[in-house]
Protein backbone atom coordinates (compact mmCIF):
# COMPACT_ATOMS: atom_id res chain seq x y z
CA UNK A 1 0.00 0.00 0.00
CA UNK A 2 1.27 3.45 -0.88
CA UNK A 3 1.39 6.53 1.26
CA UNK A 4 -1.92 7.82 -0.07
CA UNK A 5 -3.66 4.59 0.92
CA UNK A 6 -4.04 3.29 -2.63
CA UNK A 7 -2.40 0.39 -4.39
CA UNK A 8 -1.05 0.07 -7.91
CA UNK A 9 -0.84 3.71 -9.02
CA UNK A 10 1.86 6.04 -7.75
CA UNK A 11 0.86 8.45 -5.01
CA UNK A 12 0.11 12.02 -6.00
CA UNK A 13 3.07 14.28 -5.78
CA UNK A 14 4.00 16.05 -2.60
CA UNK A 15 5.77 19.24 -3.61
CA UNK A 16 8.08 21.51 -1.67
CA UNK A 17 10.50 24.34 -2.35
CA UNK A 18 13.03 25.97 -0.10
CA UNK A 19 15.69 28.54 -0.83
CA UNK A 20 17.47 31.61 0.36
CA UNK A 21 20.88 33.17 0.88
CA UNK A 22 21.92 31.80 4.26
CA UNK A 23 24.94 29.49 3.95
CA UNK A 24 24.36 27.73 7.28
CA UNK A 25 20.75 26.95 6.39
CA UNK A 26 21.81 25.63 3.01
CA UNK A 27 24.48 23.43 4.58
CA UNK A 28 22.00 21.91 7.04
CA UNK A 29 19.44 21.28 4.30
CA UNK A 30 21.78 19.52 1.88
CA UNK A 31 23.64 17.50 4.51
CA UNK A 32 20.32 16.18 5.78
CA UNK A 33 18.89 15.51 2.30
CA UNK A 34 21.95 13.54 1.13
CA UNK A 35 23.27 11.93 4.32
CA UNK A 36 26.31 14.18 4.08
CA UNK A 37 29.00 15.76 6.19
CA UNK A 38 31.90 18.22 5.97
CA UNK A 39 30.07 20.47 3.50
CA UNK A 40 32.06 23.59 2.63
CA UNK A 41 30.00 26.27 0.93
CA UNK A 42 31.59 29.43 -0.46
CA UNK A 43 30.31 32.34 -2.56
CA UNK A 44 31.83 32.67 -6.03
CA UNK A 45 31.73 35.73 -8.27
CA UNK A 46 28.26 36.86 -7.21
CA UNK A 47 26.12 36.69 -4.04
CA UNK A 48 25.36 33.23 -2.68
CA UNK A 49 21.84 31.83 -3.23
CA UNK A 50 20.15 28.45 -3.49
CA UNK A 51 16.77 26.92 -4.32
CA UNK A 52 15.90 23.26 -3.78
CA UNK A 53 12.64 21.80 -5.05
CA UNK A 54 11.11 18.36 -4.54
CA UNK A 55 8.14 16.65 -6.19
CA UNK A 56 7.01 13.09 -5.70
CA UNK A 57 6.04 10.57 -3.10
CA UNK A 58 6.93 6.94 -2.62
CA UNK A 59 8.79 5.19 -5.41
CA UNK A 60 10.04 8.06 -7.58
CA UNK A 61 10.90 11.65 -6.69
CA UNK A 62 12.23 14.50 -8.80
CA UNK A 63 14.50 17.14 -7.32
CA UNK A 64 15.74 20.40 -8.76
CA UNK A 65 18.73 22.29 -7.41
CA UNK A 66 19.81 25.81 -8.31
CA UNK A 67 23.02 26.70 -6.47
CA UNK A 68 24.94 29.95 -6.91
CA UNK A 69 28.19 29.26 -5.12
CA UNK A 70 30.67 26.44 -4.62
CA UNK A 71 29.86 23.40 -2.48
CA UNK A 72 32.15 20.52 -1.54
CA UNK A 73 31.70 17.65 0.86
CA UNK A 74 30.92 13.97 1.29
CA UNK A 75 27.62 12.10 0.88
CA UNK A 76 26.39 8.53 0.90
CA UNK A 77 23.00 7.52 -0.45
CA UNK A 78 20.82 5.32 1.74
CA UNK A 79 17.69 3.44 0.81
CA UNK A 80 17.60 4.84 -2.72
CA UNK A 81 19.35 5.11 -6.05
CA UNK A 82 20.01 8.60 -7.45
CA UNK A 83 20.61 9.79 -11.02
CA UNK A 84 21.67 13.37 -11.73
CA UNK A 85 22.36 15.62 -14.70
CA UNK A 86 23.37 19.27 -15.05
CA UNK A 87 21.72 21.92 -17.17
CA UNK A 88 24.23 24.60 -16.13
CA UNK A 89 27.45 24.95 -14.20
CA UNK A 90 30.12 22.44 -13.23
CA UNK A 91 30.22 19.37 -11.04
CA UNK A 92 32.51 16.46 -10.21
CA UNK A 93 31.41 13.31 -8.39
CA UNK A 94 33.56 10.82 -6.47
CA UNK A 95 36.50 13.21 -6.18
CA UNK A 96 39.65 11.22 -5.48
CA UNK A 97 38.05 7.94 -6.59
CA UNK A 98 36.57 7.07 -9.97
CA UNK A 99 35.95 10.72 -10.74
CA UNK A 100 33.10 11.69 -13.03
CA UNK A 101 33.08 15.23 -14.43
CA UNK A 102 29.45 15.83 -15.32
CA UNK A 103 28.61 16.97 -18.82
CA UNK A 104 25.57 19.13 -19.30
CA UNK A 105 22.54 17.06 -20.20
CA UNK A 106 24.33 13.71 -19.71
CA UNK A 107 22.98 11.72 -16.75
CA UNK A 108 25.19 9.97 -14.23
CA UNK A 109 24.23 7.62 -11.43
CA UNK A 110 25.51 8.25 -7.92
CA UNK A 111 28.08 5.71 -6.68
CA UNK A 112 26.24 2.93 -4.86
CA UNK A 113 27.16 1.49 -1.52
CA UNK A 114 29.99 3.87 -0.71
CA UNK A 115 30.72 7.39 0.39
CA UNK A 116 31.65 9.83 -2.34
CA UNK A 117 33.17 13.28 -2.26
CA UNK A 118 31.86 15.90 -4.65
CA UNK A 119 32.65 19.42 -5.87
CA UNK A 120 30.00 21.57 -7.60
CA UNK A 121 30.06 25.21 -8.63
CA UNK A 122 27.35 27.63 -9.81
CA UNK A 123 25.15 24.86 -11.10
CA UNK A 124 21.63 23.97 -12.01
CA UNK A 125 20.98 20.30 -11.40
CA UNK A 126 18.21 17.76 -11.87
CA UNK A 127 18.02 14.60 -9.77
CA UNK A 128 15.91 11.47 -10.01
CA UNK A 129 15.56 9.55 -6.73
CA UNK A 130 14.24 5.99 -6.85
CA UNK A 131 13.32 4.02 -3.76
CA UNK A 132 15.77 1.11 -3.45
CA UNK A 133 13.11 -1.54 -2.90
CA UNK A 134 11.10 -0.32 -5.88
CA UNK A 135 14.02 -0.35 -8.33
CA UNK A 136 15.20 -3.73 -7.07
CA UNK A 137 11.70 -5.19 -7.59
CA UNK A 138 11.66 -3.85 -11.16
CA UNK A 139 15.13 -5.34 -11.73
CA UNK A 140 13.85 -8.69 -10.46
CA UNK A 141 10.98 -8.56 -12.98
CA UNK A 142 13.06 -7.30 -15.91
CA UNK A 143 16.37 -9.08 -15.38
CA UNK A 144 15.74 -11.88 -12.94
CA UNK A 145 18.00 -10.01 -10.54
CA UNK A 146 17.97 -10.52 -6.81
CA UNK A 147 19.02 -8.20 -4.04
CA UNK A 148 20.82 -4.83 -4.13
CA UNK A 149 22.10 -3.34 -7.38
CA UNK A 150 25.60 -2.04 -7.98
CA UNK A 151 25.92 0.68 -10.62
CA UNK A 152 29.18 1.47 -12.40
CA UNK A 153 28.91 5.23 -12.09
CA UNK A 154 32.19 5.93 -13.89
CA UNK A 155 31.13 3.95 -16.97
CA UNK A 156 28.53 6.50 -18.05
CA UNK A 157 25.35 5.75 -19.99
CA UNK A 158 25.35 2.86 -22.44
CA UNK A 159 25.74 3.97 -26.07
CA UNK A 160 22.49 4.81 -27.81
CA UNK A 161 20.34 4.88 -24.66
CA UNK A 162 19.95 8.62 -24.09
CA UNK A 163 16.94 9.26 -26.40
CA UNK A 164 14.89 6.58 -24.62
CA UNK A 165 16.14 7.85 -21.25
CA UNK A 166 15.05 11.41 -22.02
CA UNK A 167 11.62 10.23 -23.14
CA UNK A 168 11.12 8.11 -20.02
CA UNK A 169 12.15 10.95 -17.69
CA UNK A 170 9.74 13.32 -19.42
CA UNK A 171 6.83 10.93 -19.01
CA UNK A 172 7.78 10.24 -15.40
CA UNK A 173 7.92 13.97 -14.68
CA UNK A 174 4.40 14.43 -16.01
CA UNK A 175 3.25 11.50 -13.89
CA UNK A 176 4.95 12.70 -10.71
CA UNK A 177 3.70 16.25 -11.20
CA UNK A 178 0.15 15.01 -11.72
CA UNK A 179 -0.19 16.20 -15.32
CA UNK A 180 -1.29 12.72 -16.42
CA UNK A 181 -4.33 11.95 -14.27
CA UNK A 182 -5.05 8.38 -15.39
CA UNK A 183 -3.81 6.06 -12.60
CA UNK A 184 -2.65 3.34 -14.99
CA UNK A 185 -0.80 5.86 -17.13
CA UNK A 186 0.96 7.27 -14.08
CA UNK A 187 1.87 3.79 -12.82
CA UNK A 188 3.34 2.75 -16.17
CA UNK A 189 5.32 5.99 -16.54
CA UNK A 190 6.92 5.55 -13.12
CA UNK A 191 7.80 1.94 -13.86
CA UNK A 192 9.15 2.87 -17.30
CA UNK A 193 11.63 5.34 -15.84
CA UNK A 194 12.90 2.61 -13.50
CA UNK A 195 13.38 0.33 -16.52
CA UNK A 196 15.17 3.19 -18.30
CA UNK A 197 17.62 3.47 -15.40
CA UNK A 198 18.41 -0.24 -15.68
CA UNK A 199 18.87 -0.04 -19.46
CA UNK A 200 20.89 3.18 -19.41
CA UNK A 201 23.47 2.50 -16.71
CA UNK A 202 25.76 -0.57 -16.45
CA UNK A 203 25.10 -2.47 -13.24
CA UNK A 204 24.85 -5.86 -11.63
CA UNK A 205 22.97 -7.36 -8.73
CA UNK A 206 23.99 -9.78 -6.05
CA UNK A 207 21.83 -11.97 -3.89
CA UNK A 208 22.52 -12.59 -0.23
CA UNK A 209 21.55 -15.80 1.57
CA UNK A 210 18.62 -15.37 3.95
CA UNK A 211 20.92 -16.01 6.93
CA UNK A 212 22.95 -12.89 6.08
CA UNK A 213 19.85 -10.70 6.10
CA UNK A 214 18.81 -11.41 9.68
CA UNK A 215 19.61 -8.63 12.19
CA UNK A 216 22.15 -10.66 14.17
CA UNK A 217 24.35 -10.90 11.05
CA UNK A 218 24.29 -7.17 10.31
CA UNK A 219 28.09 -6.92 10.40
CA UNK A 220 28.48 -9.68 7.84
CA UNK A 221 26.01 -7.98 5.54
CA UNK A 222 27.88 -4.69 5.95
CA UNK A 223 31.12 -6.50 5.12
CA UNK A 224 29.64 -8.00 1.95
CA UNK A 225 28.26 -4.64 0.86
CA UNK A 226 31.65 -3.03 1.56
CA UNK A 227 33.35 -5.60 -0.67
CA UNK A 228 30.94 -4.90 -3.51
CA UNK A 229 31.26 -1.14 -3.15
CA UNK A 230 35.08 -1.14 -3.02
CA UNK A 231 36.03 -4.11 -5.21
CA UNK A 232 37.65 -1.71 -7.68
CA UNK A 233 40.08 -0.50 -5.00
CA UNK A 234 42.95 -2.19 -3.13
CA UNK A 235 41.17 -4.25 -0.48
CA UNK A 236 42.15 -7.03 1.90
CA UNK A 237 40.57 -9.02 4.71
CA UNK A 238 42.11 -6.86 7.43
CA UNK A 239 40.65 -3.66 5.93
CA UNK A 240 37.17 -5.19 5.63
CA UNK A 241 37.33 -6.56 9.19
CA UNK A 242 38.32 -3.16 10.56
CA UNK A 243 35.50 -1.48 8.63
CA UNK A 244 32.85 -3.65 10.33
CA UNK A 245 34.61 -3.80 13.71
CA UNK A 246 35.39 -7.53 13.62
CA UNK A 247 38.62 -9.41 14.08
CA UNK A 248 40.10 -11.01 10.96
CA UNK A 249 39.34 -14.43 12.41
CA UNK A 250 35.78 -13.40 13.24
CA UNK A 251 35.22 -12.15 9.69
CA UNK A 252 36.67 -15.32 8.18
CA UNK A 253 34.45 -17.49 10.37
CA UNK A 254 31.35 -15.48 9.42
CA UNK A 255 32.08 -15.81 5.70
CA UNK A 256 32.78 -19.53 5.99
CA UNK A 257 29.66 -20.23 8.08
CA UNK A 258 27.14 -18.22 6.05
CA UNK A 259 28.66 -17.93 2.56
CA UNK A 260 30.76 -21.07 2.33
CA UNK A 261 33.88 -19.20 1.26
CA UNK A 262 36.62 -16.94 2.57
CA UNK A 263 36.59 -13.13 2.32
CA UNK A 264 39.48 -13.27 -0.14
CA UNK A 265 37.75 -15.75 -2.44
CA UNK A 266 34.49 -13.80 -2.21
CA UNK A 267 36.29 -10.62 -3.28
CA UNK A 268 37.94 -12.52 -6.12
CA UNK A 269 34.53 -13.71 -7.30
CA UNK A 270 33.13 -10.17 -7.22
CA UNK A 271 36.04 -8.93 -9.31
CA UNK A 272 35.54 -11.74 -11.82
CA UNK A 273 31.86 -10.75 -12.06
CA UNK A 274 32.83 -7.12 -12.68
CA UNK A 275 35.36 -8.16 -15.31
CA UNK A 276 32.65 -10.15 -17.07
CA UNK A 277 30.32 -7.13 -17.10
CA UNK A 278 33.07 -5.03 -18.69
CA UNK A 279 33.87 -7.66 -21.30
CA UNK A 280 30.20 -8.02 -22.22
CA UNK A 281 29.79 -4.24 -22.49
CA UNK A 282 32.97 -3.76 -24.53
CA UNK A 283 34.27 -5.22 -27.77
CA UNK A 284 37.59 -6.18 -29.37
CA UNK A 285 37.97 -2.69 -30.86
CA UNK A 286 37.66 -0.85 -27.55
CA UNK A 287 39.23 -3.16 -24.97
CA UNK A 288 41.33 -6.27 -24.47
CA UNK A 289 41.18 -9.15 -22.03
CA UNK A 290 44.53 -8.06 -20.60
CA UNK A 291 43.27 -4.52 -20.01
CA UNK A 292 40.18 -5.74 -18.17
CA UNK A 293 42.15 -8.29 -16.15
CA UNK A 294 44.66 -5.69 -14.98
CA UNK A 295 41.88 -3.22 -14.13
CA UNK A 296 40.37 -5.79 -11.75
CA UNK A 297 43.62 -6.80 -10.11
CA UNK A 298 44.46 -9.98 -12.04
CA UNK A 299 48.14 -9.70 -12.86
CA UNK A 300 48.57 -13.20 -14.27
CA UNK A 301 46.55 -13.49 -17.47
CA UNK A 302 46.65 -17.30 -17.58
CA UNK A 303 45.30 -17.70 -14.04
CA UNK A 304 42.68 -15.06 -14.74
CA UNK A 305 41.48 -16.95 -17.84
CA UNK A 306 41.35 -20.23 -15.93
CA UNK A 307 39.42 -18.76 -12.99
CA UNK A 308 37.07 -16.99 -15.40
CA UNK A 309 36.36 -20.17 -17.36
CA UNK A 310 35.73 -22.12 -14.17
CA UNK A 311 33.20 -19.53 -12.96
CA UNK A 312 31.40 -18.77 -16.23
CA UNK A 313 31.96 -21.78 -18.47
CA UNK A 314 33.75 -19.81 -21.18
CA UNK A 315 37.04 -17.98 -21.58
CA UNK A 316 37.18 -14.18 -21.32
CA UNK A 317 38.24 -13.93 -24.95
CA UNK A 318 34.99 -15.66 -25.93
CA UNK A 319 32.93 -13.18 -23.89
CA UNK A 320 34.74 -10.27 -25.51
CA UNK A 321 34.26 -11.68 -29.02
CA UNK A 322 30.54 -12.24 -28.42
CA UNK A 323 30.14 -8.60 -27.36
CA UNK A 324 31.04 -7.40 -30.87
CA UNK A 325 28.47 -9.48 -32.69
Amino acid sequence: MRKDGTTGAPARAARSEIGGRDIDEARALYEDAYNGHDFLIEPTEGPFAYRYTTAGDGDVRLHGNLFLGRVRGAIRTRGEYVVTWLSAGRGTMDVGGDEVVLERGVPAVFPTGKEQRFDFRDHKQNLLHLDAGFLERVAADEEGASGPLHFHHAAGPRPGTLPAWTDAVGRAARAVLGVDDAPLQRSEAVRDVAVAVLRTFPHESYALPASVLVPRNARLREAVEHVHAHAHLPLDTTTVAQHVDLTVRGLQQAFTRHLGTTPTEYLRGVRLDRARVELREAGPDTSTVADVARRWGFGHLGRFAASYAERFGEYPSETLAAASR
